[in-house]
């Protein structure tokens, strides 16, 4: 069985974070869509966002949950397949209302960028040109 994976963020409305990853390229499985939340697809049948209410979203820990503009319990990284791609994924971020808190790097064997949503949860996005010397 191939292993996958799902990532739970908070979202503090979910209509609004549905709309900025649709306009990202991404889709959502109706199958796992309801008032609480909604499954994104991230990779054809290995990578899955769920994107849940807050008030969902806490009664699955015990834990505080965090506001992720002011600070951080999780990076995301997430490869691309060219610098290109990486560049068009933080443009469309920018323009749906996410940020880029960042300049983009590049590190000669490895490029990247990252963009935070509209709730503040961060992505980096990267392209592997190669294995580092």
């Amino acid at each position: 069985m191939n292993q996958q994976i799902y990532v739970n963020l908070a979202v503090g409305n979910l209509e609004q974070a549905q709309a900025f990853y649709r306009a990202l390229g991404y889709s959502f499985d109706p199958r796992f869509t309801n008032q609480h939340g909604a499954g994104m697809q991230i990779a054809d049948g290995s990578i899955f966002v769920m994107l849940l209410t807050r008030d969902f979203f806490q009664t699955l820990t015990d834990k505080t949950v965090v506001d992720p503009r002011v600070a951080t319990s999780a990076l995301l990284s997430l490869s691309c397949a060219s610098q290109e791609e990486v560049d068009s994924l933080v443009a469309k971020a920018v323009a749906a209302g996410g940020t880029a808190p960042r300049p983009a790097n590049d590190y000669g064997f490895m490029y990247t960028h990252d963009f935070e949503d509209l709730d503040g949860n961060g992505w980096g996005l990267c392209y592997l040109r190669s294995a580092p010397a």
